[in-house]
């Protein structure tokens, strides 16, 4: 799907509140962005754990959609994050979403996401995806 369609259907929901921002889509990468705002930010001053998670797995949800066949669906059945560092307000944090497995009953996807303004890798992220066939 093109990154216009895809920042239109994820704009008014979770990842769009998040500020998701979609800059690539094909089926082997996808690649998004978001800019930390204070409305992202953690008591701690850090951006929100979850806020990164948002990102990722929304990078992954877009990269299985890449890849399936009509009439298939797919959900979320197993997603690990570990966060390296983080992001301050004023800096943007960019999502690389690849596949490591594309099977008929699996999608494995690795998204690597690091802080554009420091360089910094911020965390590492792994998502399954169950395919749902219509029966």
């Amino acid at each position: 799907m093109d990154v216009d369609r895809l920042n239109d259907f994820f704009g008014s929901l979770a990842p769009g509140l998040h500020g998701v921002v979609f800059d690539e889509s094909a089926p082997e990468r996808v690649v998004g962005h978001i800019d930390v705002t204070d409305t992202l930010i953690a008591g701690t001053g850090f951006l929100f754990a979850p806020a990164i998670i948002s990102l990722a797995d929304t990078l992954c949800a877009a990269g299985c959609g890449n890849n399936l066949d009509e009439g298939q669906s797919f959900t979320t059945v197993e997603l690990k994050s570990n966060f390296l560092s983080s992001a301050r307000v004023g800096e943007r944090v960019v999502g690389v979403a690849t596949p490591a497995h594309l099977g008929q009953q699996t999608h494995v996807w690795d998204v690597t996401v690091t802080n554009a303004t420091t360089g910094r890798t911020m965390a590492l992220f792994r998502c399954t995806q169950m395919i749902l066939t219509a029966r």
